[in-house]
């Protein structure tokens, strides 16, 4: 551990998410958005009249000045015993004579929801980038393997031919639908106040609705159409139930490449650099997929972020504090994990080592039992009543004979040759024909998804 390391207790200190990320959730960037608002507040007050020209001025200067610091605020909570008090006050210290003007008309939070809309904001912002580069990313490794045949599974157990391409596809598919909800959801995040102690605006008199509009605009946010003395906490859940949301698929990609890559499957590798890395500290052998089983753990911690803000919909009359400390908690660490799960699944499938030869070989030791869909549907096509195809494929599939192929029974079978000639059966049973609607499907879907990613 290095020096700068020692005494840190949260393994996102440390361990999980980006600096960068976690910069923005810095005890710093959040008092500069807080101190923001108040400036804002300030110069739209003194636009409509409430407060001196000049007070305005000071009070901007001395938000912008860096002279409010983080070690003065937290001395004066802890004489008064309150966050945005404190801010205020060190505020007004800074602002000199005009720190009288400091936070007129305004209660808490006015200054907390609406530095938290800004907040919101600028994470929507990280995460729509991360979901957009996961999708190019998964766009891509589909279009090459757009006709690699696979086997597809149901249930565990083989089910019919499908392309490792088009699987992919619906992966990116689900995550642009992701991206589209952030989209959508972002406007509902990027919201503030300036309403006063219960949301009438009653401290503003009749300058309220134009000191709102003011601030908002200054600051490039809505306000909330009808808070009580906080901003909708609706908002907040929607936001973290998005989150669970797209950890949910992120678990989802995570948990089919470890299947895939179990050793009785195989078919794909994560990236591991075999000049190096280790896997086991016993089975040198090991090759495990652990950045995979990585985003498994963190994903589930992410959904389980996203129960206290449903929670916190629930307080009392116009306002308590039951949501405030878990908020503190749980925005922060849902939006730096679901980053670093996003950015660790990019890396994942930018680095991916496909087994095409692996899938082949799957596909070939089915003995064709992975075809007779086809084939059922070749007899029903040439009059057979597809419930007589059905039973006649279930016989010739059944486990009590795999010492030949599919196509070798078939072939021998008079009720199939009854109906179908030996090139139509090779036809049917030809996985790489099969596939051919896989790849077909898989250009559509990217060429839409392309189409929005370009948009």
């Amino acid at each position: 551990m290095a020096p700068s390391e020692t005494g840190l207790f949260c393994p996102l200190e440390f361990r999980y998410g980006r600096p960068a990320l976690r910069e923005l959730f810095s005890r710093e960037r959040r008092l500069e958005r807080a101190l923001r608002v108040e400036a804002a507040l300030a110069r739209s007050e003194a636009e409509v009249g409430l407060i001196p020209e000049e007070a305005a001025a000071s009070i901007e200067a001395a938000a912008q000045s860096g002279k409010v610091r983080i070690a003065r605020v937290d001395e004066l909570e802890k004489e008064l015993r309150h966050d945005v008090m404190a801010i205020a006050q060190a505020l007004g210290e800074a602002a000199g004579p005009a720190g009288a003007w400091v936070h007129f008309g305004a209660t808490s939070a006015d200054i907390t929801d609406t530095a938290l809309g800004l907040e919101h904001r600028e994470a929507a912002g990280v995460l729509h980038g991360d979901l957009t580069s996961l999708v190019r990313a998964l766009v891509e490794l589909s279009r090459r393997h757009r006709g690699t045949a696979e086997v597809g599974r149901t249930h565990g157990q083989y089910a019919v031919p499908t392309s490792f391409g088009y699987k992919l596809a619906g992966f990116a598919a689900e995550f642009l639908r992701h991206r589209r909800r952030l989209t959508e959801l972002t406007p509902r995040l990027a919201v503030g106040k300036i309403a006063g102690a219960v949301g009438t605006g009653a401290g503003f008199g009749g300058h309220a609705a134009e000191v709102e509009r003011r601030v908002m605009a200054k600051l490039d946010l809505s306000a909330d159409e009808a808070p009580t003395q906080i901003v909708g906490r609706d908002r907040i859940a929607e936001f973290t139930n998005f989150m669970a949301l797209v950890a949910g698929t992120t678990e989802r990609l995570a948990t089919e490449i470890r299947n895939l890559q179990r050793s009785e499957i195989d078919e794909v590798q994560e990236p591991f650099d075999e000049s190096r890395q280790v896997g086991s500290s016993t089975m040198a052998q090991k090759r495990n997929p652990m950045v995979s089983e990585n985003v498994t753990s963190l994903a589930r911690l992410v959904r389980a972020f996203a129960l206290p803000p449903l929670e916190n919909m629930v307080l009392w009359h116009e306002r308590d504090l039951a949501n405030s400390a878990n908020e503190r908690i749980v925005i922060p660490h849902s939006v730096l994990l679901l980053d670093d799960i996003l950015r660790k699944l990019e890396a994942v499938v930018r680095g991916l080592e496909v087994r095409v030869a692996r899938m082949e070989e799957i596909l070939e030791s089915s003995g064709g039992s992975t075809m007779t869909e086809n084939l059922m549907l070749g007899l029903t096509a040439k009059r057979v009543p597809r419930a007589e195809a059905h039973e006649l494929l279930r016989n010739l599939t059944r486990r009590a004979d795999v010492s030949t192929t599919l196509l070798e029974r078939a072939l021998a079978d008079p009720r199939v040759r009854a109906h179908l000639t030996e090139a139509e059966v090779s036809a049917l049973l030809d996985p790489a024909r099969y596939v051919e609607a896989a790849a077909a499907k898989t250009d559509r879907v990217l060429a839409g998804l392309e189409r929005e990613l370009a948009g």
